[in-house]
């Protein structure tokens, strides 16, 4: 089935004109790149869920919101680790050089404490850091969404513009005889199928990886707003 199926459709693609040539190559083509695009997409996702999960046990284990920072010394700028990073330097350069000192001696003892202000310095630049990292994360979908939504669009232009030609040669023709009009017909709805075999699982793809995207943008959210509370209670009104 599969087979007569496979030549049919390169049958049809061989007696289709040039138009639905030029459009089934043009689907072909945006395939290939989703396909890549889906393959990058999912071995960055994977990477992302990793190393999510053994910073926020490395994280939870912490002492204190520098804890981590001041003995990892983390060099990543992606994902939570990223957010973490660029929060951090921000709350320390907004400290004094003895309290930072102080601080990256793990001696907490007399720190001074941030103002309301300095603690809102802190959470914007988490806050950008969190849209940096969500768009970021975000980034390639747009590949996958633009050729699942074109690929049966074209495939239908083709249909049409196909069936269009089959009726010109029918009435060029004088005749209504279907031996004639049906390898036309059959040329035609080649791109449309081909549409179809692209976009299907092209969505399906599309639906998981968005659905997991979802979920790791949900624990970037809760990891930064986790953060600026517990260094609003570590650091704000502490001090001498």
């Amino acid at each position: 089935m599969s087979i007569l199926f496979a030549n049919s459709l390169i049958d049809g693609y061989l007696v289709s004109n040039f138009i639905g040539k030029g459009i089934v190559l043009l689907q072909i083509a945006g395939s290939i790149a989703m396909v890549a695009a889906i393959i990058g997409k999912w071995r960055e996702l994977s990477f992302v869920n990793r190393t999510t999960r053994r910073f926020l046990h490395d994280f939870a284990s912490s002492h204190d919101v520098l804890e981590y920072y001041l003995t990892r010394r983390p060099s990543t700028k992606a994902g939570l680790e990223g957010i973490y990073k660029e929060t951090c330097e921000r709350l320390l350069k907004l400290l004094s050089p003895d309290v930072r000192a102080l601080l990256v001696g793990r001696n907490t003892e007399g720190a001074a404490a941030l103002t309301a202000r300095e603690i809102e310095l802190v959470r914007g630049t988490c806050e950008h850091s969190l849209d940096e990292e969500e768009i970021r994360v975000e980034h390639g979908m747009g590949v996958i969404a633009t050729v699942v939504a074109l690929a049966p669009m074209l495939g239908l232009l083709g249909t049409v513009w196909g069936v269009l030609d089959a009726f010109a040669e029918m009435g060029s023709a004088g005749s209504a005889n279907l031996a004639t009009i049906a390898p036309s017909i059959s040329s035609a709805l080649v791109t449309t199928v081909v549409g179809l075999i692209i976009a299907i699982p092209g969505v399906i793809a599309f639906n998981q990886m968005n659905a997991t995207i979802r979920s790791i943008t949900s624990n970037m959210e809760g990891f930064a707003d986790e953060l600026i509370a517990r260094i609003a209670c570590e650091f704000q009104g502490r001090g001498a």
